[in-house]
């Protein structure tokens, strides 16, 4: 999806050199990825991590859990 383009100034921020997004070009996040195709640099916004896709890449478990008595707490006269 393009938006069109505008003309930006490079700068120096320390020793790496930076650019200003514009509004219009602004990415979601406070993270992105970087990358070169030739001449150009690309920048995508990092995708969202969700717990259902980390959860996917773990391996099931084939340790069998002890049995834990579960017995209710024994009340107590605190007065």
């Amino acid at each position: 999806m393009q938006t069109g383009s505008r003309h930006v100034r490079l700068f120096r921020n320390g020793r790496n050199q930076a650019v200003r997004i514009p509004v219009e070009f602004e990415l979601p996040g406070d993270e992105a990825i970087l990358h070169r195709e030739g001449d150009r640099l690309v920048i995508e916004p990092l995708p969202k991590r969700r717990l259902l896709d980390l959860l996917a890449t773990w391996e099931p478990l084939e340790d069998e859990f002890p049995e834990i008595a579960d017995e209710p707490v024994k009340p107590e006269d605190v007065f």
